[in-house]
């Protein structure tokens, strides 16, 4: 794995711990999380949702053990979550571990495309929102808008509203008329700026919302000194429309690679 790969797989996964560090304490979403064989293993027993339940970085920092594979499914068991998603990196170690997740009983899913920025932005993003950068005052806004978007439970919200008081994090909102419509995060440690939680209010769509959180998240990453920023959202695939694709390549950001999505059979 080449080392952009490798502090991209690091970046989401220091990204996602510290979602764990800020959901402390909080119920009943009772998020708990643990690193085993270099991959970061998010359990929430309060929701169920996959994004919340996710295996991040198996076999990219060191080569996964099936061992591995065997207690995360355990863990995940015992908390009662039947769906959740394991991340592998084309170039993840060992060269057998599709085969063990697949013996497992772990089958493939849609894929996610990950993406790195060029370094070029846009002069305009045609929204007529008002863009700001926020804190814990619009946290819960925040988690609201997130939540409804990805279709987390309520349990979710509390914790994604923290993140806007977060020193790692810089949270973006668009407002229409005073109104919370718009949302983006960034996450920024190493020299490497993560784009993620980017979402409209159904209400306010087709006014630019997620170009303009695109277009300032990029901008206060390359403001802050980093040397790499990246993205992630699904595979382009027939049927869909791909609104979210097209706006990250509007902003700059080009295709890297396509990350496998294993999920229980």
């Amino acid at each position: 794995m080449d080392e952009r790969a490798q502090r991209i797989e690091e970046i989401e996964a220091l990204a996602f711990a510290d979602l764990g560090e800020a959901a402390e304490g909080l119920s009943p979403l009772n998020l708990h999380q643990q690193t085993l064989n270099g991959a970061l293993i998010s359990v929430a027993s309060g929701d169920h949702h996959f994004l919340i339940n996710r295996v991040i970085g198996l076999g990219a920092r060191e080569a996964a053990e099936r061992g591995t594979i065997a207690a995360f499914k355990k863990l995940f068991s015992d908390a009662g979550i039947g769906r959740y998603f394991v991340h592998v990196h084309p170039d993840s170690r060992p060269q057998d571990l599709k085969t063990w997740l697949s013996e497992e009983g772990l089958t493939a899913h849609r894929r996610w495309m990950t993406f790195i920025h060029n370094g070029a932005l846009p002069e305009e993003t045609g929204s007529d929102l008002e863009v700001r950068r926020i804190g814990p005052e619009h946290g819960e806004d925040f988690g609201k808008i997130v939540a409804a978007a990805f279709d987390f439970g309520d349990a979710t919200i509390p914790a994604l509203a923290r993140l806007a008081g977060r020193p790692k994090w810089t949270v973006y909102m668009g407002f229409a008329d005073g109104q919370p419509a718009a949302t983006g995060a960034l996450f920024m440690d190493r020299g490497v700026g993560w784009c993620d939680f980017g979402a409209t209010s159904p209400d306010f769509r087709r006014r630019g919302g997620q170009r303009a959180m695109l277009k300032a998240r990029v901008q206060a990453a390359m403001d802050a000194g980093c040397d790499l920023i990246a993205t992630e959202t699904g595979e382009a695939v027939e049927g869909d429309p791909q609104h979210s694709y097209h706006n990250i390549q509007w902003a700059g950001f080009e295709e890297a690679w396509l990350r496998d999505n294993y999920v229980p059979g």
